[in-house]
């Protein structure tokens, strides 16, 4: 059975700004409950090509794994990882609503193997609800944000 995760929130920010922030991976641990870490492997920014290891913890476990861009373009965002039990590909999309709104998807898919296989539906459950989290989160954090302000990531 393959997990297949559709969130999506409408922020209240232009779609280059949303896209600009949630889109850039060392951003993730300002907005992603389980994401501790991301470093980069190749060097920045980010482009099809680069290589980022995430460190999470997720169902009480910690798991490193590596993105690789597979896609970038200013309205989506394409990971994959391919080592582990379970390889992920996540997509983020980011459609505008109108000048100052943004509709933002995060998709995870992913096809478990071995003993992962068992666990799917646990899994797909766990990632729905950590996306609503997530999406709440990043939402919070970007609609909260005055214009002057830096947020957090920002050089």
């Amino acid at each position: 059975m393959a997990v297949d995760v559709l969130t999506e929130t409408v922020i209240a920010r232009p779609r280059a700004e949303v896209a600009a922030y949630a889109g850039d991976p060392t951003n993730a641990p300002h907005w992603y409950t389980n994401i501790v870490s991301v470093h980069w492997r190749t060097s920045p920014p980010l482009a099809v090509g680069s290589r980022l290891d995430f460190v999470a913890r997720f169902l009480g476990r910690t798991l490193t794994y590596t993105y690789e861009i597979v896609e970038y373009s200013p309205d989506r965002l394409v990971m994959r990882t391919e080592q582990g039990p379970f390889p992920m590909e996540t997509t983020y999309t980011w459609h505008p609503v109108d000048a100052d709104h943004t509709r933002m998807t995060l998709r995870n898919r992913g096809e478990p193997s071995g003993f992962a296989k068992v666990s799917a539906p646990m899994m797909a459950a766990a990632v729905r609800r950590a996306n609503i989290k997530d999406l709440a989160a990043l939402k919070a954090l970007l609609e909260g944000a005055d214009a002057g302000r830096r947020l957090p990531g920002d050089v």
